[in-house]
């Protein structure tokens, strides 16, 4: 199973966390596609709202481009650069090929999906 991931008109597959946070994201995507309004945060991740809250299981991670992640359970995290927190992953981009440039430098509305 794979997610679809839209960034302003641009698609990208990623490949879902083994996890209770990542199976609930899966199955509200099979409802609908989930459609998340992102604000840029310190130059290297998109955060925004999800609207209720998935399961975590923080752990301390140091992410890199391309993850996808829980933060504080009702935020998903986006990065195109590297941080070091307390997150419960989700996923990760496979093909990063203009992911950063997608993301841009302002806001930017992400929907996930289901995959192929």
């Amino acid at each position: 199973m794979k997610w679809t991931v839209q960034v302003d008109g641009q698609t990208f597959t990623a490949t879902p966390e083994d996890n209770d946070a990542a199976e609930a994201l899966t199955e509200m995507m099979r409802e609908a596609p989930v459609v998340i309004q992102m604000s840029d945060y310190s130059g290297f991740e998109k955060v925004g709202p999800l609207g209720l809250s998935l399961p975590t299981s923080n752990s301390q991670t140091t992410t890199q481009a391309g993850d996808i992640v829980l933060y504080q359970g009702n935020q998903v995290v986006i990065f195109y650069g590297s941080n070091s927190w307390s997150y419960t992953r989700l996923g990760r981009i496979e093909d990063l090929n203009g992911w950063e440039e997608a993301l841009g430098s302002g806001d930017v509305t992400v929907t996930f999906s289901m995959g192929e």
